[in-house]
Formats: structure tokens, C-alpha cells, sequence
């Protein structure tokens, strides 16, 4: 008889490979089979796409607005006029003072989420402003609180100027 090795089943490397290939397998399996459950959890591409808005301002002329929709919320975009922009430059009697300058990117466009911050109703325009119907809430031309059971401004949402006259209303 030769000195020559025979490998039998009983072959611990043989075993191992055996093992290892199978655990490698069964991961495969278990990721394939996971996939549709993990991708069910991405947002829909009707949502992505409302996740930001490009609104065109060039039509909305001085003392104007137009609302659009965001992330399913309205948003009032106003081209102020040089009046309006003057006395927005105080913030006097306002509930929740804030300066006209940190709410506006260009003096010219005020860019606010219209919902009340009472209780989430959509204010209405007015020469003043803006005034819920519901419990009287009433908001300047800067989206500041002025009186009404409200307690904070008009939320601004994250924006900004992409051409002179093309603005992005970014996702939050």
C-alpha cells in the first residue's frame, strides 16, 4: 500500500468549505428576500418630488401673492411693495419680535408657511396682512404674530433664489 492520503466525507476541510458556502448562500437568500421590506420604506416619488417646490415669481407683481403647495402645506409667497417693505422695517407691538431682515432673503419676497401657529388654520389676506378666520389671529405683512390667540410668527421655510426670478422651497 502507498503512503498516498485518501480524502473521505469525513474530511474536516471539506466540511468547512461546505459550511461556509452554505452560511454565504443562506446571507444571499435572507438579503434577496429582504429587499422589497427595506425599499417599502422609502418615501414614495410622489412625496420626494413635493419635497421641495420651484416656484417662477416673475408673474406675481408688486402687492401681490401666490400661494403654492409644499410638502402638502400652503405657502404665501408676496412681492412686497416699497410701502409695505418701510413698515415692516419696525417690529413694534408684535407678539414675537423678530426682525424683518432674518425673515426675507430679498426685502422684495416674503416667503412664508400659511398655517396659523394656533391652531393650524390658513389665514386669509388682508391689507394688513394676514387674519385667521377662526379665532382672529392676525399676521403683517412679515408673517409676525400682531395680536390673536397665536404665539408665534409665521413659520418661514427653508428657500432660496436659484435664478433672479426662480425660487426652490426646500424639503425641511
Amino acid at each position: 500500500m502507498s503512503d498516498e492520503v485518501v480524502r473521505g466525507p469525513e474530511d474536516p476541510q471539506r466540511r468547512d468549505f461546505l459550511e461556509q458556502a452554505t452560511c454565504a448562500l443562506a446571507g444571499a437568500g435572507v438579503a434577496a428576500a429582504s429587499w422589497p421590506f427595506i425599499s417599502s420604506m422609502n418615501p414614495a416619488t410622489n412625496v420626494v418630488a413635493a419635497a421641495s417646490t420651484e416656484v417662477d415669481v416673475s408673474t406675481i407683481q408688486p402687492g401681490m401673492s401666490e400661494t403654492v403647495a409644499w410638502q402638502g402645506k400652503p405657502v404665501f409667497i408676496v412681492h412686497r411693495t416699497e410701502e409695505q417693505i418701510a413698515q415692516m422695517a419696525q417690529s413694534e407691538g408684535v407678539k414675537d419680535p423678530q426682525p424683518d431682515e432674518e425673515r426675507v432673503l430679498q426685502p422684495e419676497w416674503l416667503v412664508v408657511v400659511g398655517i396659523c401657529t394656533h391652531l393650524g388654520c390658513v389665514p386669509g389676506r388682508n391689507d394688513e396682512g394676514w387674519l385667521c378666520p377662526c379665532h382672529g389671529s392676525v399676521y403683517d405683512n412679515s408673517g409676525r404674530i400682531l395680536r390673536g390667540p397665536a404665539p408665534r410668527n409665521l413659520e418661514v421655510p427653508p428657500y432660496e433664489f436659484i435664478a433672479e426670478e426662480k425660487i426652490i422651497i426646500k424639503k425641511a
